[in-house]
């Protein structure tokens, strides 16, 4: 399957399955690295200088290792070939691996939030840190500013929500970083409070990137439609189909990072059905070269003649 990424610079840029696989792999496994040793770091350094900011950014780092676990397998059930149980494939298995790494965003950030509000009862007991915290935030912040940026590149290179959700998954990382930096700041100076005040925000920004993943993927797995500029890339598409007069009732819906088209052509009425089947085939196979999308259905309709799809259904009459 090939589709044609119009987002990228190369307009002619085409990208097997296997190809958006390997990216995806790569980019997975290179966030797999660096979070691994962050948060093995953060985590030691954040208890030996009494932060818990750093822990908290230490326990989302840890939080990372889970997520990418999940992509990791979703990209291979998703790559699985159609069966009689699922004739159109596997790729909403990446909407459901969404849907379960805002779950567990939503999960990780409740807990520092418990943790941070914990701490804010009893300010008097919260600790000064060491400076070596602050060295190990700042250096934490650039690696995941860095990943979040690479991540992402190949995201929109491969046209993948799934990847895309996990690099921004990585710049929240990075804010809640810079975040620790500044609460480790203002705790070196004298206001020791602000450390769990930056544990409480790293909580809230974790949570809520949580609800909007996870809200999204919700709205993908009830077949929500591509979006209008998508949409109307495709329409275009099969009117330019040489045969086709017309195009109307054009439907969408997400099936992992592909989409799925219902569309109605309208070809000239004088035409044979072979010819009328002709023209749909090419039409199909147009967009489906040129587009992320899985599976086009068309439906012929003479031009310029009543559509009867939309007449009201006649009731039977009564005995």
């Amino acid at each position: 399957m090939q589709y044609k990424n119009h987002d990228d610079a190369d307009e002619h840029a085409l990208y097997t399955s296997a190809e958006r696989a390997k990216a995806a792999s790569r980019s997975t496994w290179v966030s797999v690295a660096v979070n691994l040793v962050l948060s093995t770091l953060q985590i030691v350094v954040g208890l030996l200088a009494k932060s818990q900011g750093l822990v908290a950014d230490g326990l989302h780092s840890l939080a990372d290792l889970v997520s990418d676990a999940v992509v990791l397998v979703a990209g291979h059930q998703a790559r699985k070939a159609a069966d009689d149980d699922h004739p159109y494939g596997h790729q909403r298995f990446e909407n459901a691996a969404s849907m379960v790494l805002g779950v567990l965003l939503l999960v990780v950030g409740a807990g520092m939030l418990v943790s941070a509000f914990g701490k804010l009862h009893t300010p008097a007991a919260v600790p000064s840190v060491h400076v070596a915290a602050l060295w190990v935030a700042a250096g934490t912040l650039v690696a995941k500013e860095l990943l979040f940026r690479y991540m992402l590149a190949v995201a929109k290179q491969v046209k993948s929500s799934l990847l895309v959700a996990n690099a921004w998954h990585a710049r929240s990382d990075a804010a809640s970083s810079l975040v620790v930096a500044l609460g480790l700041v203002g705790n070196l100076a004298g206001y020791p409070i602000l450390d769990p005040i930056a544990a409480l925000i790293v909580g809230l920004m974790v949570a809520k990137m949580g609800i909007e993943f996870g809200w999204s993927a919700l709205h993908d797995l009830m077949d929500r439609a591509a979006d209008d500029e998508e949409v109307q890339a495709i329409r275009q598409t099969l009117v330019e189909t040489p045969g086709v007069a017309g195009v109307h009732d054009v439907r969408t819906r997400k099936m992992g990072d592909m989409i799925v088209v219902d569309a109605h052509i309208e070809v000239d009425a004088a035409i044979t059905v072979e010819q009328g089947h002709d023209i749909a085939v090419a039409a199909r196979q147009r967009v489906m070269q040129r587009h992320r999308v899985l599976n086009l259905m068309t439906h012929v309709d003479p031009w310029h003649r009543p559509d009867l799809d939309h007449a009201p259904v006649k009731s039977a009459p009564q005995a």
